[in-house]
């Protein structure tokens, strides 16, 4: 790929300067899989170069993952280990900032038993409890960016040699990330400005429901009380401006937990775990799954449903357009972090205390008054396509069209 190391060093500065927005002096943890080691160390310099305190790297081997679900005893399956609590406990203390590389494989759990799967999971969802409270909260700066693995390659360009496909991946990467340009910063940048627009006019409505209608799907969603639409980043606890996805293309809000009713169905595969879960259906009634379908992976959708009281429950509602840099290549990239950016979605479990007013200083039984869903779960799903339609609908019954054969209607 023509120009690709020049690239490659633009996409590490934008991770840096807008994804994290790394501060002087700010400690940075990088969690990555073992195949981005070339990337990770282009990140790494340029945050030194940006003046980081301290740069803290977690590697992740996805074969010895496997191993671990596959083979360690039950009882390992339901302990988390008190130190690894402790080391995150001290990184939020000192306000570090957290970069994920999320490169999964989209095949890699397939045939593990589910029920070990999910134990597993929820063990490290409850160790974790205070870092992903500091995560959906924005008390920490924290950003999550892809590489490409020939095994998540391959899964997207099955047709494609293993070189091609790696190459392919990277383009494609580039592309939706906003690599292109002569200057990324600035052209995310001015991205961000973009999202302005649609989050005036939707925080200034003030929409007490939405109708979502179209591809299998016929489902209301009231919106909680004193809910605040949001996209792009967002301000930590210091103040510093972050951006948690990159790419990013959505807004997004509060649902009312128990205001749900009616049948949504999925318009792309959900990667969980590193299994598929395709072609699949929830049906709510006042907020909870009553029933839910799944062509494939039906077992693993039931694990994640079942988790916890909350993961019966909606914790997010967000808009994308059809017609986006990632929409409009036609893929399906197999990896959350691109697909729920090419489609409107709906999430499974946990609310964001900062989409509704002061959620942020609330406490969780004060954030459950308002509509906040609680769980340790939070899980997209897509369910955008040419076919869906939304209304946004008043409090005195005002209808207003929000999107029309898939993107905006204003």
């Amino acid at each position: 790929m023509e120009n690709f190391q020049n690239i490659l060093e633009k996409y590490a500065e934008v991770a840096i300067k807008i994804g994290i927005n790394l501060q002087k002096n700010q400690t940075l943890v990088i969690d990555a899989p073992i195949p981005a080691l070339d990337y990770v160390r282009l990140v790494t310099k340029k945050a030194y170069e940006l003046g980081a305190k301290n740069v803290i790297i977690n590697w992740d081997d996805e074969a010895t993952k496997r191993m671990n679900f596959e083979y360690a005893s039950e009882e390992a399956l339901t302990e988390f280990p008190e130190w690894l609590k402790v080391k995150y406990d001290e990184l939020i203390k000192q306000n570090a900032a957290i970069l994920t590389i999320y490169s999964p494989n989209p095949d890699l759990l397939q045939g593990i038993d589910p029920n070990r799967l999910s134990k597993a999971m929820k063990t490290r969802t409850e160790g974790l409890k205070h870092l992903l409270n500091a995560k959906k909260s924005a008390t920490i700066s924290w950003s999550i960016v892809s590489v490409p693995t020939k095994e998540w390659a391959a899964k997207i360009f099955p047709d494609l040699s293993e070189s091609e496909s790696m190459e392919e991946l990277w383009k494609q990467i580039f592309h939706t990330t906003r690599m292109t340009s002569e200057n990324p910063v600035s052209e995310w940048e001015s991205h961000i400005e973009r999202f302005i627009e649609k989050l005036t006019f939707l925080n200034e409505n003030k929409f007490k429901t939405l109708h979502y209608y179209g591809s299998g799907t016929d489902l209301t969603i009231d919106l909680a009380k004193d809910h605040i639409w949001s996209g792009a980043g967002m301000n930590n606890q210091e103040g510093t401006y972050f951006v948690p996805n990159i790419p990013t293309e959505e807004v997004f809000t509060m649902p009312d937990r128990n205001g749900v009713n009616g049948t949504v169905t999925s318009t792309k595969p959900l990667n969980y775990n590193g299994n598929l879960i395709n072609h699949f259906s929830l049906t709510f009634k006042d907020g909870r799954i009553i029933d839910y379908k799944a062509e494939e992976g039906f077992e693993i959708l039931k694990g994640l449903i079942e988790t916890d009281e909350g993961s019966h429950y909606l914790g997010e509602v967000a808009l994308v357009p059809h017609h986006s840099p990632i929409s409009d290549t036609n893929l399906i990239f197999y990896n959350t972090l691109f697909d729920e950016n090419a489609s409107c979605h709906l999430a499974i479990g946990f609310a964001y205390p900062f989409n509704i007013e002061n959620g942020t200083e609330m406490t969780e039984e004060e954030l459950a008054e308002h509509g906040a869903n609680l769980s340790l779960v939070h899980e997209d799903f897509m369910v955008g396509s040419a076919d869906l339609n939304i209304d946004g609908i008043k409090a005195n019954g005002e209808k207003i069209a929000i999107f029309r054969h898939g993107n905006w209607a204003f």
